[in-house]
């Protein structure tokens, strides 16, 4: 069976759904809402730990009074990418969006306010011409692009807070949720403004595409309805509380298939606080490509662990490289799969075990640049513990 096509839930309804609302309000639609056309603060804890749900036991899940609760924080974003002197000669997009803060802050996927990136267009993401909010009780206004994360596919937008009421939602401060925990989702899919899904969490390991060649780990599986129109807007829980933004769907036909992505909570928290200070977020890099080991390969290779990162390879002058970590010197052919061998195991990042294959690139990921952190390696059947000194990611993605 072939694999569905991942889409950004938000570029738009074709040019006919642009023209209808450049017409109304002299906007452009288009960019579309979580993941329809397009393709595709402090560091959070480890997300691995799973929770035990307690919301749809209890009967505390209420899809109404969420409803209720946060749907006049949830926002209709246009974008206008090529402004021309005919309305319908330019090029835009429709998303969605919520607001965060009485200051007049909106938090969306980057690829419904940018142009470009990996899956969008190639080349850097560049900021629309013209951004638009249209809000619950139907005001629409004007947005400064404060800034954007392509890495993590979030971005922050501002509209004067004079000009309208504002309904904060509020983030979640969990780091982890559980699987078969309820959740609504709130966007305009295909234009239908403040439309309510609800489902269930299917998993919360998945590793989802962004903007640029690295991935976004950690990313949340629901089978909550995300079709064109709902990237970036929230994905709540039975709180309220933003857990994730709705980013894209896995598809064949172009319109949901029952597997919808959102970036996490802990990603959106640790782009806002950066695009907050200076509209650009960075993040550490280790410079080391790694395999994920399993149980099996390390009986095979007679690794005294269960779960860890074996080093594949180190790039030279690196930060890895400084501290001296070594890579992999070997390769075999194991359980159909060829496996570098040799190399340093890492265990553990400032003592938070590996588990999943992408815990260290997330763990990584959430450090800044210049950090130092301890690395526990095992090492000729001998375990030691190693700091390294973080740098600024490189454009490369092909290191961690």
């Amino acid at each position: 069976m072939s694999r569905g096509k991942r889409r950004l839930s938000s570029r738009g309804r074709g040019m006919a759904a642009v023209a209808v609302l450049l017409a109304s309000a002299l906007l452009g639609a288009g960019c579309g809402s979580g993941g329809e056309g397009d393709d595709s603060a402090e560091a959070p804890e480890q997300t691995t730990t799973q929770q035990v749900v307690v919301e749809a036991a209890a009967g505390d899940f209420n899809a109404a009074e969420i409803y209720e609760r946060a749907a006049s924080g949830v926002v209709t974003i246009v974008s206008i990418f090529d402004a021309s002197d005919s309305i319908l000669g330019g090029s835009a997009g429709q998303g969605s969006g919520f607001v965060v803060s009485d200051d007049g802050e909106i938090i969306t996927n980057a690829h419904v306010v940018t142009n470009g990136g990996k899956g969008n267009g190639g080349g850097d993401p560049k900021p629309a011409k013209q951004v638009y909010v249209e809000f619950a009780d139907r005001n629409r206004v004007a947005a400064q692009v404060v800034g954007f994360d392509p890495d993590a596919d979030v971005a922050l937008i501002k509209v004067n807070p004079e000009e309208v009421e504002l309904r904060p939602l509020e983030l979640s401060g969990r780091n982890a949720v559980a699987v078969g925990e309820p959740v609504a989702a709130i966007g305009s899919p295909f234009g239908e403004r403040q439309s309510l899904s609800v489902g269930v969490i299917s998993a919360n390991d998945r590793t989802i595409e962004s903007l640029t060649d690295f991935s976004i780990d950690h990313a949340i599986q629901t089978d909550a309805s995300i079709n064109p129109g709902n990237s970036g807007g929230p994905l709540l829980d039975a709180e309220s509380k933003v857990i994730g933004i709705n980013q894209q769907i896995e598809t064949n036909s172009g319109s949901n298939s029952g597997v919808g992505f959102a970036i996490p909570v802990s990603a959106v928290r640790y782009s806002l606080e950066q695009l907050r200070e200076g509209g650009e977020v960075e993040y550490a890099y280790l410079g080391v490509s790694t395999q994920a080991l399993w149980p099996q390969l390390a009986d095979e290779l007679g690794i005294d662990a269960d779960a860890g990162a074996v080093i594949s390879e180190v790039v030279d002058g690196g930060p890895a490289d400084k501290a001296g970590l070594q890579g992999s010197d070997d390769q075999i052919t194991f359980q159909g799969s060829q496996v570098d061998t040799g190399g340093d195991v890492i265990l553990s990042v400032d003592g938070q075990r590996l588990v999943e294959e992408s815990d260290l690139a997330e763990l990584v990921s959430q450090r800044r640049p210049g950090t130092t952190v301890t690395l526990e390696i095992l090492r000729d059947d001998g375990r030691e513990e190693i700091e390294v000194e973080l740098d600024a990611r490189p454009e490369n993605p092909d290191t961690d």
